[in-house]
């Protein structure tokens, strides 16, 4: 199985992207339903979930530490 992202630059291309979902050929997912029933997930099996604000200013902090280290070769 491959997983694909697409733009969709016309409406008719979005019609015919339900229709091959309506006969089982492809399935459509929101990415951003996903990444927060999986963190649901696992925050459901964490003694104490960290909070989505605690998570972004993870993020942020591995990002500028990686940028730096790139900026400093």
């Amino acid at each position: 199985m491959d997983t694909l992202r697409i733009k969709i630059l016309n409406p008719k291309a979005e019609k015919l992207l339900k229709d091959l979902a309506d006969r089982d050929l492809i399935e459509i997912t929101n990415p951003e339903k996903e990444f927060l029933e999986l963190l649901e997930r696992l925050r459901s099996k964490a003694d104490k979930a960290p909070s989505l604000e605690e998570i972004t200013k993870e993020v942020e902090i591995v990002r500028k530490a990686r940028y730096e280290q790139e900026n400093n070769r």
